[in-house]
C-alpha cells in the first residue's frame, strides 16, 4: 500500500511538473508577462544585448541570466528580466545606474588622420592611435568625464557639466602637443552639446547625440563648436565664445533647424 501511495505521489508530481513546463513555454503566457513588463517602470526591453551592455550590476546580472536560458522563449525568463528591469530602474532613480540628469556630450576626431594613415601605414597608425588614447582618455577622466566609446581616431565622452567637458578638451589638446608620429602632429576638432540623451546600456542615443556628432564634423582643425545649451554652462571668465555665423546645418530629422552654434576657446590668463 505504501509503495502504491509513493508511486501515485511521484506520478502526480510529474504531472504538475509537466503542466508547469507547458505553461512556461506557452506563447500566450509569455505575451502576458511581456505586456506586464511594458507597464512596469524602466526599459521594457531590458535584457537584450543593447540594453544589457552597461557596466552596472543589473546589466551584468542580465547578461549572466541570458546565458542560463536557451533561445526558446520562457515565462520564467521574461519574469526574471522583469525583476532586473525594476532593479535597473530603481538604481537610475537613486543615481546608482546610468546618469539620467542633464549632461554634456563630447565628440572628437583627428583632422586628416585617414589621409595620413594611408600614407604612413598600419604600424604608424596604430602607434598614433595608442598615443591618442593615452592623451585624450586621461584628460576626460581628470575632468569627471566618462569615455562612452572609442571611435577610431576619436571618442565620445559624457560629462556632468559643460565647463568640465570644455576643460577636458583643452587638457587633451595640451597633451597632444607632445605627440608626433612619422612627422604627423595630431590636431583634434571637437563638438559639445548639453541635453538629456536617451540612455541604453552603456551608450546614449537620440537627437542630442546626433547634434553633438554633427557639431564635431563641422568644426575646423583645432576648433571646438558648442551648442547654445552648452554655452549657457560655460564660465565667461575662462572661455571666449563667438557665434559661428557661417555654420549651416544640413536638414536632419529631429535636429533643430535654428540651432545656434558657437566657437569656444580658452581665455588667455590675465
Amino acid at each position: 500500500m505504501a509503495d502504491k501511495r509513493r508511486a501515485n505521489a511521484r506520478a502526480a508530481a510529474a504531472r504538475v511538473a509537466n503542466a508547469a513546463r507547458g505553461v512556461n513555454r506557452r506563447q500566450a503566457a509569455i505575451d502576458a508577462v511581456r505586456r506586464l513588463r511594458r507597464a512596469l517602470p524602466g526599459d521594457p526591453g531590458f535584457g537584450d544585448p543593447l540594453s544589457a551592455a552597461g557596466a552596472d550590476s543589473a546589466a551584468m546580472v542580465a547578461r549572466l541570466a541570458d546565458r542560463l536560458f536557451d533561445e526558446a522563449p520562457r515565462v520564467t525568463h521574461e519574469a526574471a528580466l522583469g525583476v532586473l528591469q525594476l532593479w535597473h530602474a530603481g538604481m537610475q532613480r537613486v543615481g546608482r545606474g546610468q546618469q539620467s540628469s542633464e549632461l554634456t556630450l563630447l565628440f572628437t576626431d583627428v583632422v586628416s588622420f585617414s589621409a595620413w594613415a594611408l600614407q604612413a601605414g598600419d604600424e604608424a597608425a596604430l602607434v598614433l592611435l595608442r598615443e591618442l588614447a593615452k592623451a585624450q582618455e586621461p584628460a576626460v577622466l581628470a575632468h569627471r568625464g566618462r569615455v562612452v566609446k572609442r571611435l577610431g581616431d576619436g571618442l565620445m565622452a559624457a560629462f556632468p557639466s559643460p565647463q568640465l567637458a570644455f576643460d577636458a578638451v583643452v587638457d587633451a589638446r595640451e597633451r597632444l602637443e607632445l605627440i608626433e608620429v612619422a612627422g604627423f602632429r595630431p590636431v583634434i576638432r571637437a563638438g559639445l552639446h548639453t541635453g538629456r540623451p536617451q540612455v541604453i546600456g552603456g551608450d546614449y542615443l537620440g537627437v542630442d547625440v546626433n547634434v553633438t556628432a554633427r557639431l564635431m564634423q563641422r568644426a575646423g582643425a583645432g576648433e571646438t563648436l558648442v551648442s547654445e545649451t552648452t554655452l549657457a554652462g560655460l564660465d565667461p571668465e575662462q572661455v571666449n565664445t563667438r557665434r559661428k555665423k557661417t555654420f549651416v546645418f544640413t536638414r536632419t530629422k529631429g535636429v533643430p533647424d535654428d540651432l545656434a552654434v558657437y566657437v569656444a576657446s580658452p581665455r588667455a590668463p590675465g
